[in-house]
């Protein structure tokens, strides 16, 4: 499910992904020379976290959302973050130095790439030789709970989406293998992710996904509010002492150039 804001809602993503981000910088591994590329940056969270961490080295992040980017620009400033940069760009075709980076990073932004293929190669050829790739895809849709329930509370099914595009391990093998990767790893991650501290709030979480405004849209004014009634009591049912939870699964996706 994508967001209609990048900007606006970029705390409540950030927070919804606490624990799986976790997982996330432990397999990023950065280290204190390391110059890191993030890719689908977003406001920054990750790439801010990498600049922490390679505190001798650089971070730059790449989003197509101008106001992602500035946002991000920021929030670095804000920080005193003197090792990072931001660029709106698509990193599929972004013109980036060859072999100018030692680490590729993303936290669900490789998903939504038009031409996957074209992308990863131009990842690879951005990494020296040797370098590492370190991304998180969602698995299926049908694996991750946070859209089967919303879904089924609104009365329908879980449909394929760009989110999911990278969720099958022998394509993105083949993709990464024929962009020039080599020791391709998926690794399992089943963390949940956190939809707000009550079930107002998670609603309204809910809400802000593209695909649930689209699902609303097609209901009409009568249906959708049945359908928000399911909704809330799959929220209800979600909430525990520390907020609304959803089981997720995803990949931890490796490799190197």
């Amino acid at each position: 499910m994508s967001r209609t804001d990048k900007v606006e809602h970029a705390s409540g993503y950030d927070a919804e992904l606490q624990r799986l981000d976790v997982v996330f910088r432990r397999a990023c591994a950065v280290r204190a020379g390391d110059n890191v590329l993030d890719v689908g940056c977003g406001t920054g969270q990750t790439t801010r976290a990498a600049a922490v961490a390679a505190h001798h080295g650089r971070a730059l992040g790449v989003d197509t959302s101008a106001p992602a980017v500035e946002r991000a620009r920021r929030l670095a400033e804000d920080e005193g973050l003197d090792n990072i940069a931001f660029e709106r760009g698509d990193a599929q075709v972004h013109p980036f130095r060859s072999g100018s980076v030692d680490l590729v990073i993303s936290r669900f932004g490789t998903m939504f790439f038009h031409d996957a293929g074209a992308a990863f190669a131009n990842l690879a050829r951005t990494l020296r030789p040797d370098g590492r790739l370190v991304m998180m895809v969602w698995q299926a849709g049908n694996r991750n709970e946070w859209t089967v329930a919303i879904h089924r509370a609104l009365g329908e099914e879980v449909a394929e989406s760009a989110a999911f595009s990278l969720a099958d391990p022998s394509r993105t093998t083949e993709l990464l293998k024929v962009a020039g990767f080599v020791d391709i790893g998926l690794d399992d991650v089943a963390e949940p992710v956190w939809y707000g501290p009550d079930v107002a709030s998670a609603e309204t979480w809910a809400r802000s996904f593209t695909t649930t405004t689209e699902v609303l849209g097609r209901l009409g004014p009568d249906g959708a509010e049945q359908g928000l009634d399911r909704l809330r009591e799959t929220l209800t049912a979600h909430l525990g002492d520390d907020g609304v939870w959803f089981d997720s699964r995803a990949w931890i996706v490796t490799a190197r150039r």
